[in-house]
């Protein structure tokens, strides 16, 4: 059944969001380009059947200055029998650098809906519920996750009204980021993808959470062997800078990325990342393929945790 589901997922759908976010240019935060990216990523959700929510907050500049409002959107599977239980998963649509931020983070965006595509199918019913969040402010020091944890984590599993049914916050039970998912060209960089390129499964060792987290990396790791078509995967434990830290003391939480973000992207394994040439000319079918084969890998975890089954 898990293999049936992931086998709906489309390497040109995967490809198509991402262009769709490039058209935007950097999307970085505050700007006009930002607000328009949120607006056409929140018609794609409501297009294929989503009520869409926004998560509005105030961002205060580092440097000083008056609070600026920003907003984010999102929009949630409702599990057929244990709707008052979700997983989050989730991908920055804000970037910065001048260029097209494709692979930081449209990449990491469009893993998330393209599931949210598959997951929206009518045949498809899912036991609990999943919420796909596309932060803002993530360029700025997750701001976006933080005022979404600050806003709605007292609010978990509470039914509102009583007796309705409706959970407005399902109880987390974890949480998958998606940030930067294309780029694995080795260091010192090569001009290909490597040859032994994969799928990175970060958690951090240092969270109330890490026993959980290590769990769920554990069965990110698996569903890859099992449904990913073309690069393994691995597991490593210092998941930093990315928008499942605020969750991390909370409930299981992990991230999925093309390398470490401490030991490879922060040390400039990805000559793209922040630069004008993160645009989607800059990046082979190869580099693409990672990334949907992250999409399969999550994909397949979610479906089986969530107990997702085709249904006449």
């Amino acid at each position: 059944m898990i293999q049936n589901v992931t086998a709906r997922l489309d390497f040109e759908s995967y490809k198509g969001i991402i262009k769709g976010l490039a058209q935007f240019g950097d999307r970085e935060q505050g700007t006009e380009r930002n607000a328009r990216a949120v607006d056409w990523i929140e018609t794609q959700l409501r297009n294929w059947g989503y009520t869409t929510e926004r998560v509005k907050y105030n961002y205060t500049p580092r440097g000083g200055g008056a609070p600026e409002p920003r907003e984010q959107v999102f929009a949630t599977k409702i599990g057929r029998t244990i709707p008052g239980e979700m997983y989050i998963i989730g991908g920055h649509m804000d970037g910065r650098g001048g260029g097209e931020a494709v692979n930081d983070d449209a990449s990491g965006t469009a893993v998330v809906m393209e599931i949210a595509r598959i997951l929206a199918s009518s045949d498809i019913q899912t036991a609990r519920s999943v919420r796909f969040a596309l932060w803002n402010n993530e360029e700025t020091g997750l701001d976006g996750a933080r005022a979404y944890v600050e806003q709605r984590a007292k609010r978990q599993g509470i039914e509102e009204p009583v007796g309705s049914g409706r959970y407005p916050e399902p109880r987390w039970l974890g949480m998958i980021q998606h940030d930067m998912m294309m780029w694995d060209h080795g260091n010192p960089v090569q001009a290909s993808q490597a040859l032994d390129a994969d799928v990175d499964i970060e958690f951090q060792l240092n969270s109330k959470q890490a026993a959980g987290s290590a769990q769920l990396a554990l069965a990110l790791l698996n569903a890859n062997r099992l449904f990913a078509t073309d690069y393994p995967a691995v597991m490593s434990n210092a998941m930093s800078n990315t928008d499942s830290a605020p969750f991390m003391d909370l409930v299981p939480a992990v991230s999925l990325r093309e390398n470490r973000r401490l030991y490879e992207t922060g040390r400039r394994a990805n000559p793209h990342w922040h630069r004008p040439t993160d645009l989607f000319v800059t990046f082979s079918d190869a580099d693409f393929l990672l990334g949907f084969n992250a999409t399969q890998t999550t994909m397949g975890a979610i479906a089986r945790l969530v107990d997702a089954r085709i249904v006449k």
